[in-house]
């Protein structure tokens, strides 16, 4: 409890308080990610460079243009923008040794993302290559979810904003709340497995519209919550802007795990570097997380100190909807 010691009584509380509901429902255990978007090798761990590519069905064209990412995030990806590319890249990772891929790409100017007119593409590619796909979708209808459904596409992940303003401001969409619930409702309403994002800090790295995007999210039971917390990227209009801090985030985090006690919860990938990742995996792992894409060593040494069952993966953490449920003897 060493990383606790400098906070306040009141946030050692909900530390504690957050922890115990993780672990009265999911017992001991942490499952730590690390897919091929980062490189990743530590004394506990090392990342195959193939293992979970990202590719963009978009290339680096995205009509929105966020604040915060301006198509930057696209650059990194491998681009695929037909159909037919896109089974062409699958079976190029899939000899590289892929397990799967995240598919993904930038906006429309309606805020959704063209992933539905490659669902044939991706029902070839898990008939006949089997890899796992997740998908990152925007704004999405029902008739598309269920193409997705249909495809067998293993999961759906969707940033939830639950701010007009922020929709406005960063996104720089032309939509309401009540267009993200709508998109929750066709997810659920298609049967696909659906993981959404909450994106901590996304207006100029402070707190506003996170809790209501919370509630949003519980009304819909979905299968995980991934939290991911803003970060500044060079050249994007947002790249002055400071994250919010490891406070912050663990206020978020136990208001989820007080409205979605039965949800596992992951720490994802997108999230600042060095000392302020340092500290917030050290409180997520004090309060229970239940997953955490890329974790820092300190966050590990404390999960082995607390005694956890630790578990390493190659893949998406959005997977973890699945692999908390795989017990096994010596799980508490």
């Amino acid at each position: 409890m060493e990383i606790l010691e400098s906070f306040p009584e009141e946030m050692k509380d909900k530390v504690r308080l957050a922890r115990e509901i993780s672990w009265e429902k999911f017992g001991k255990r942490i499952h730590f990610y690390a897919p091929s978007f980062a490189y990743y090798n530590n004394e506990y761990f090392k990342s195959s460079l193939t293992s979970f590519p990202s590719i963009s069905v978009t290339g680096t064209y995205c009509a929105l243009n966020c604040s915060h990412c301006g198509g930057k995030i696209l650059e990194t990806m491998i681009h695929a923008q037909t159909p037919r590319r896109l089974v062409e890249v699958c079976s190029e990772i899939k000899k590289a040794g892929a397990a799967g891929c995240l598919i993904s790409g930038g906006c429309l100017p309606d805020g959704s993302v063209p992933i539905a007119k490659f669902a044939d593409a991706i029902s070839e590619i898990k008939k006949k290559l089997g890899l796992t796909i997740v998908v990152h979708s925007g704004l999405i209808s029902l008739e598309d979810a269920k193409r997705l459904r249909d495809a067998g596409v293993d999961a759906v992940s969707i940033d939830i904003v639950g701010s007009e303003e922020t929709i406005r401001e960063i996104y720089h969409l032309n939509a309401s709340l009540d267009h993200y619930a709508k998109s929750l409702d066709a997810l659920k309403k298609s049967g696909i497995p659906f993981t959404p994002h909450v994106l901590i800090g996304l207006h100029y790295g402070t707190i506003k519209g996170e809790i209501r995007a919370l509630e949003f999210i519980s009304r819909y039971n979905p299968l995980a919550l991934i939290l991911i917390i803003f970060f500044p990227i060079k050249g994007t209009a947002m790249e002055l802007i400071k994250p919010p801090s490891p406070e912050s985030f663990i206020e978020i985090l136990f208001q989820a795990r007080l409205v979605m006690p039965h949800v596992p919860i992951a720490l994802g990938c997108a999230r600042p570097k060095g000392k302020h990742r340092s500290i917030t995996d050290l409180l997520a792992v004090e309060a229970g997380i239940n997953a955490i894409a890329f974790p820092s060593p300190e966050a590990i040494r404390r999960a082995e100190k607390l005694g956890l069952n630790m578990r390493f993966s190659q893949i998406c953490c959005s997977q973890i909807y699945k692999d908390i449920l795989q017990v096994t003897d010596g799980d508490s």
